[in-house]
């Protein structure tokens, strides 16, 4: 399981190396740069599936199971 994810904030565009909870999606963030406040896109469960260049660890194991099963 992959918990480190590059976000990239949709108002100001920077990126920063964030930790993933692997227990719990991220609704809110905080961007540290510009401090406009990310949640996600409609239909994503947190602002990593929607503003990161990977999934939160949760979509990643719900995505493991179904392929091992």
């Amino acid at each position: 399981m992959i918990t480190k994810a590059n976000l990239k904030c949709p108002k100001c565009g920077y990126l920063q190396k964030v930790e993933m909870p692997t227990d719990s999606c991220v609704y809110f963030y905080e961007c540290i740069h510009c401090k406009q406040v990310i949640k996600p896109k409609k239909g994503d469960c947190c602002v990593f599936c929607s503003y990161a260049d990977i999934s939160c660890p949760p979509i990643q194991a719900q995505r493991y199971e179904h392929r091992s099963n």
